[in-house]
Formats: structure tokens, C-alpha cells, sequence
């Protein structure tokens, strides 16, 4: 049998990289998808938000 390609390895989910702790409060770096709820976190790009889970996208205006 031929051998199977390794594919690159997944990247992890790190959920906790998504919030700031200060003393004994949790603050949420990115903003919540407002479909899917808390605890799912719109993507930030150059010129949008954009949830993985709904596709929910919410374009950015332009800065100048």
C-alpha cells in the first residue's frame, strides 16, 4: 500500500487567549456572534467581523 501524506498538524482552539483577567474579573477581548450567543467570538479581518460557526459578518467602515 502507498504510504498517506501527512497533512500540516491542526491548530488548537485556545479559548483562553479570548480573555483578559484583572483581579477577579474576566474581560472578553473579541466581540460575541449575536446569532450563535457568548461564548463564540466573531473573527477580526482587515475589513469585517465574521463568525465561523452562523458565517454571520459584520463589514467594518473605512478608516481613514
Amino acid at each position: 500500500m502507498a504510504k498517506k501524506a501527512k497533512g500540516k498538524p491542526h491548530k488548537q482552539n485556545k479559548k483562553g487567549e479570548m480573555y483578559d483577567a484583572s483581579g477577579s474579573e474576566l474581560k472578553r477581548k473579541n466581540k460575541s456572534c449575536p446569532k450563535c450567543g457568548e461564548g463564540v467570538f466573531l473573527a477580526k479581518h482587515n475589513d469585517r467581523e465574521s463568525c465561523g460557526k452562523c458565517g454571520y459578518t459584520n463589514f467594518l467602515g473605512k478608516k481613514e
